[in-house]
């Protein structure tokens, strides 16, 4: 089985071929390798847009705020930007720069 996450294939954009080691927040332990200038892209496009306090941002605010700060270059029509932003939103909040607050219904995320 490929370490590489599902979606991340058919990417409409050339890759140069760098990737990043990736984390899920969700899986702990598990590990993958995406793209570097996509992720880089969209976690500057998610720190960007996070708030630093409560309340946070859902999932369906980030989809929506993120492609505005997003490189066309690298995200043509915003293409995959929802799974991208999934994605890096998982691996921050594994890394611990972003927190899930737990009892907000629906889910929120802010910067730690």
């Amino acid at each position: 089985m490929s370490d590489k996450p599902r979606g991340a294939r058919g990417s409409q954009v050339r890759s140069s071929g760098a990737t990043v080691e990736i984390r899920n927040a969700n899986q702990p332990g598990w590990s993958g390798k995406v793209d570097a200038a996509k992720y880089a892209a969209m976690r500057d496009a998610l720190i960007a847009i996070l708030p630093r306090t409560k309340p946070g941002l859902t999932q369906a605010e980030m989809r929506n705020k993120v492609v505005f700060h997003l490189p066309a270059h690298v995200f043509p029509g915003a293409a995959k930007s929802e799974w991208w932003a999934k994605c890096v939103q998982l691996d921050l909040e594994a890394k611990g720069v972003i927190e899930r607050e737990k009892d907000a219904r629906p889910l929120r995320w802010h910067r730690v």
